[in-house]
């Protein structure tokens, strides 16, 4: 199909990029990867009048290590690419869900133009990356008129498609906790690889001594209007072996206090039943990774 025809805009820095979301408003859409406005665009389910390209923007593309004090922490512009995720030394060896996740978000195209801070942005319900974030503790960065703020992952997604952003504010960083004793995975239920996810889950744990769980965070997507952090889950697991009888207890849990969507790809019982059995799955990935 052809998209609605739009005014199209590549501001060369953020300010100027600030500067015209200000002043179009509700009236503009902005673009990062353009992985899902597009297609969007596409078939007529936007119509924004002014479209504010943000690739034209030096310094918004980076993935590096920051220390403050003894913590450790891992920075990513929000105009990295999930290619660039997956492909990046530094958090296969320092953060190595973000790049086990990138790696089965779309295919070589997607993953090619697609940016970390567009799918976070565009917050769709069944993404992967907003699954993974949430298990990592991770913050994102906000600028706009009034200068800037960190929202925590947990606070940032909000319902379909909404975010904590407001209508002038740009997502320009995200920035995630390290730790040398987290392990992880991520796990999602497609009809194909390429698909987004009927169910994802994304699990960050700390064992103690014996195979006890120290900490536990659990990310949740493709269950409900929103990527979401299990958290009544967490508290279930918290202090307990992670033995297959412990998790099977507690894995109804995982959509506790949720309204389980049901649609053509999988009703709500069955979607239910995913999130448990891929719990339980992504439990044991973690444990052994």
């Amino acid at each position: 199909m052809i998209p609605p025809q739009f005014e199209y805009f590549r501001p060369a820095s953020l300010p100027e990029a600030l500067a015209l979301l200000s002043t179009y408003a509700d009236d503009a859409k902005v673009l990062a990867g353009g992985q899902s406005l597009i297609s969007l665009l596409k078939l007529r389910l936007a119509n924004p009048k002014y479209l504010i390209d943000l690739g034209g923007i030096g310094g918004l593309n980076y993935i590096r290590k920051e220390t403050d004090g003894q913590a450790e922490r891992i920075a990513m512009g929000a105009m990295t690419t999930y290619a660039e995720i997956k492909g990046s030394s530094l958090l296969q060896s320092r953060c190595p869900l973000l790049p086990q996740t990138a790696s089965v978000v779309g295919d070589v195209q997607v993953r090619n133009l697609g940016t970390l801070g567009g799918s976070l942005a565009h917050a769709d319900p069944a993404g992967d990356m907003p699954a993974a974030i949430l298990a990592l503790g991770a913050e994102l960065k906000a600028v706009g008129p009034k200068g800037e703020r960190w929202i925590k992952a947990e606070d940032f997604f909000l319902g379909f498609y909404a975010t904590a952003l407001s209508p002038h504010e740009i997502l320009t960083e995200i920035r995630v906790p390290l730790s040398a004793k987290r392990k992880s995975a991520y796990i999602k239920a497609a009809r194909r690889p390429s698909d987004f996810a009927l169910v994802g889950i994304a699990v960050c744990l700390e064992a103690g001594q014996g195979g006890t769980c120290e900490r536990i965070a659990v990310g949740v997507t493709g269950v409900t209007d929103k990527p979401y952090r299990a958290k009544s889950l967490e508290a279930k697991l918290k202090g307990k072996k992670l033995d297959r009888e412990t998790i099977e207890a507690a894995a109804p849990a995982v959509t506790e206090g949720v309204d389980v969507i049901g649609n053509i790809h999988a009703s709500a019982d069955f979607r239910s039943h995913l999130a448990r059995v891929y719990l339980y799955r992504t439990i044991q990935a973690a444990s052994q990774s």
